[in-house]
């Protein structure tokens, strides 16, 4: 369960911040939703690593069945920092749900890391054969959506005649193999699995074009609680800047995909991982909001820099 991550002895710890990191932290201990993802792995190097413990913080990790479900904790105050795909967070911030910082950055799409696939007795076999088929994404207004979309219209496909299919990623292999879909957006380990497991075979790669290395996911907080804990923020970011470099090391991510993704063995050592990222970078986030005012998911131009958290030394 990744309620458990990192082990007792990092949760059940001591409090004084002053046995390690910075000893005036507006708070010690900060919850944290996840969900059970693959670019999740820097999270929890820096859980077993202890490097939220070497910056004074003691983080409990909440489970969160989607990225909808985190970013709802987050709104509702259960958790103080929210990891989810980056649409919700424009999304509902342009609705007024809430207003977000971003604190952390986690992924972006590496090749073939975001792909439509179909089985190979599928109507759809191109992105020309698009049109007109029922394809899975997540949801509307998501990173599958928008990615799908984008990449289309760089090929002069019609995504507007598409029948678009609101499944969660563990259900769209079964959806595959009944044919009651005819292609679907998978990101990893789902697109090896399907591979694996059914024969599934992709058919386009929606990392390329305008949306090459498009930014994923990422971490955040009410904009309150940034305001208000800015050395809690730079002490988050230290420890996933650190752990990040430590996942450049496939060794150390694979093992996590099993524990915490609840990944095959063999289908992790095969998985095409995400691009692991922490810095926030506000010209490489707008591309997220500028994509989502292309497609309609939100009415009006967002600038992502204001977005981002001010802290006091997140080097």
């Amino acid at each position: 369960m990744l309620a458990s991550v990192g082990g007792c002895g990092l949760l059940g710890g001591s409090d004084d911040s002053a046995d390690g990191g910075n000893g005036d932290l507006e708070k010690t201990t900060i919850k944290v939703s996840l969900m059970p993802t693959i670019d999740l792995a820097p999270f929890h190097l820096a859980m077993q690593n202890g490097y939220f413990e070497d910056e004074g913080l003691t983080v409990e990790p909440v489970n969160a069945a989607s990225g909808q479900v985190s970013l709802t904790k987050l709104i509702n105050g259960e958790v103080d920092i929210a990891y989810s795909s980056y649409t919700p967070f424009f999304v509902a911030q342009s609705k007024g749900a809430a207003e977000f910082k971003f604190v952390a950055d986690a992924s972006s799409a590496s090749p073939k890391s975001t792909m439509i696939v179909a089985m190979p007795d599928s109507p759809v076999k191109s992105i020309q054969d698009m049109t007109g088929k029922k394809v899975a994404i997540t949801s509307p207004n998501t990173m599958s959506d928008t990615l799908t979309k984008s990449v289309m219209k760089t090929n002069d496909v019609d995504f507007s005649n598409v029948d678009w299919v609101s499944l969660p990623f563990p259900e769209m292999a079964g959806a595959l193999q009944r044919g009651d879909i005819d292609a679907a957006f998978m990101t990893e380990p789902f697109i090896t699995s399907a591979a694996k497991t059914l024969g599934a075979v992709p058919v386009f790669d929606t990392a390329t074009g305008p949306t090459k290395d498009f930014p994923t996911a990422g971490y955040a907080s009410l904009a309150r609680f940034a305001d208000e804990s800015p050395k809690v923020v730079a002490a988050f970011q230290r420890a996933m800047d650190k752990a990040t470099r430590d996942a450049a090391d496939r060794s150390k991510i694979e093992p996590l995909m099993v524990e915490f993704a609840k990944v095959d063995k063999e289908i992790a050592s095969m998985t095409t991982l995400l691009t692991f990222q922490s810095k926030l970078d506000a010209e490489r986030l707008q591309r997220v909001p500028d994509l989502l005012f292309e497609f309609g998911g939100i009415t009006e131009r967002m600038d992502a820099s204001t977005m981002i958290a001010t802290t006091t030394d997140a080097t």
